[in-house]
């Protein structure tokens, strides 16, 4: 992005970042490392941790503060090698980029891209759990010269990860600003830009749906609240609106903005052809190919600042005159995203079972950004420089109720280890024996999920003891294995009182 001041934008300027949520951890000299890496099927949050600043603390302290605060996932703006080698055999996952400014070399040439990925990617996959490649951000916005560029420059990039045998783990994709989109109310009535839609998102999508990948959009609510606060109200905005919105069309009711921009964009991409109707319950889209899905590559609400790039904010807010950038509408409105996706609410009116990938922008405050200390710009973080914060929030899901599952992706092998590891650690696996209430579905992928679980539960919800070098992830909406009811009875007494029900899978 670009960081001009008083440069004239509709989303935050440069540097935010993207999500995948998980620990390492070695459980025994007898269980393997991790060797490959792919995402949950669960939605994830993370921080999108920009460095526009003179004053942020070293890279060190960053992830001695991510680990401190539950944050396992976190979106870069460009692929620096420092980072990511910090990030190593932490367990947190994270997205790199590939600048605009590098754009043009990797659309032109493909072994320009292959130089890229290899320095960039592959020499630090698997240790640093690289699981996405941005390539670009906001280029509709930042560098339109280089539009049409886009979508052959992720085409090299995803070749070069196929030609290293990293497709299957690092997906590709861009991160486009909502002003993508020339239409967004009704939801129903969204549709991508005329000069963009056909000659680019339409490749793009069907690029997404080929590969296995997904559409990443920098949506905030915050912008379009304060250009029409006569219009959209500041609960609606913040997620929290009892009475709702209604789509005249569909007849669906909104009670967040978010997820009328992000059915906006799920309309926009149906209107290209990507997929058939996702209320239909078919994860399939045409060619029987997986439908494409839409991920909040940034989101996030300043929580200070009355001027943002050509205008002033002093108007927007409780229709009073209020601001809308303070600390309690951003401490109500990054709440809101974290708490959601770990609830497992991922949900929209239109697509009811997406899940919802999150990465809130900013990890920081970044004096840098903008037009001075006056600008929104430099108040999306929810840390202070000195790495206090901004207010209160809890990536760790607090009291939520929360569940260990297994990632199928890790293959049988590490599963099997794992599983095995599990149980002759304390797991209760007794019901997925031969006969026993659990031993159905006979999965190593469902066997292990029970024993997981039970050696989580047993551990105090740990979430170090959810990790099995990533074959495990922590889920916090319970999951469905069979009929099976786990098995962990010792943790399910302790906490009838607290959650009734949370038991079955």
């Amino acid at each position: 992005m670009l960081n001009m001041c008083c440069s004239i934008r509709s989303s935050p300027l440069q540097g935010r970042m993207a999500p995948t949520r998980l620990f390492f951890v070695v459980l025994g000299t007898t269980f393997p490392l991790l060797f490959f890496f792919s995402r949950a099927d669960a939605g994830e949050v993370g921080v999108s941790y920009g460095r526009l600043g003179s004053n942020l603390p070293s890279t060190a302290s960053v992830l001695k503060l991510l680990k401190q605060s539950g944050i396992t996932t976190v979106r870069l703006y460009d692929a620096n090698s420092t980072v990511l080698e910090a990030l190593a055999n932490t367990g947190i996952t994270v997205m790199v980029m590939l600048p605009n400014d590098h754009l043009a070399a990797a659309a032109a040439d493909p072994s320009s891209a292959r130089r890229w990925v290899r320095r960039n990617v592959a020499a630090h996959y698997p240790a640093t759990r690289i699981h996405g490649v941005a390539v670009g951000n906001e280029v509709f916005e930042e560098a339109s010269n280089l539009t049409r560029q886009l979508v052959p420059a992720m085409a090299n990039v995803h070749a070069a990860l196929v030609r290293l045998g990293l497709d299957g783990a690092v997906k590709v994709s861009t991160p486009i600003a909502f002003t993508a989109l020339q239409a967004s109310w009704p939801p129903s009535a969204g549709r991508f830009r005329d000069d963009i839609a056909r000659p680019v998102m339409k490749p793009m999508i069907d690029f997404l749906e080929r590969t296995g990948s997904y559409l990443t959009i920098n949506a905030y609510p915050f912008f379009a609240y304060v250009e029409q606060p006569d219009r959209i109200s500041l609960d609606y905005a913040l997620g929290n609106s009892k009475a709702g919105v209604r789509d005249p069309v569909t007849g669906l009711v909104y009670h967040s903005l978010l997820d009328a921009q992000l059915d906006a964009t799920y309309f926009a991409m149906e209107k290209l052809g990507s997929s058939a109707s996702p209320r239909q319950g078919n994860s399939l889209g045409l060619g029987g190919r997986p439908r494409a899905r839409a991920y909040v590559s940034e989101s996030g609400w300043p929580s200070g600042g009355r001027r943002r790039p050509g205008r002033r904010l002093e108007e927007a807010g409780d229709g009073a005159g209020a601001p809308a950038a303070t600390i309690a509408n951003a401490k109500a409105y990054n709440n809101y995203l974290i708490n959601r996706v770990l609830s497992g609410d991922t949900g929209t009116p239109y697509r009811p079972d997406a899940d919802m990938d999150v990465y809130i922008f900013a990890l920081f405050n970044e004096n840098q950004k903008g037009c001075g200390a006056d600008d929104i710009e430099q108040h999306f973080g929810l840390f202070y420089p000195n790495q206090t914060k901004v207010y209160e929030f809890d990536f760790r899901g607090g009291a939520l109720p929360s569940w260990c599952v297994a990632n199928a992706s890790a293959g049988d092998a590490r599963l099997q280890a794992a599983l095995d590891y599990a149980c002759g650690h304390g797991a209760d696996c007794g019901d997925i024996q031969p006969g026993a209430p659990c031993f159905e579905p006979d999965t190593v992928a469902a066997h292990a999920s029970h024993a997981f679980n039970s050696y989580y539960q047993r551990s105090g919800r740990d979430r170090a003891a959810c990790d099995f070098a990533g074959a495990a992830s922590v889920v916090h909406h319970a999951p469905k294995i069979g009929n099976c009811v786990l098995p962990s009875k010792a943790w399910i007494q302790e906490a009838a009182a607290k959650s009734e029900g949370y038991a079955a899978i």
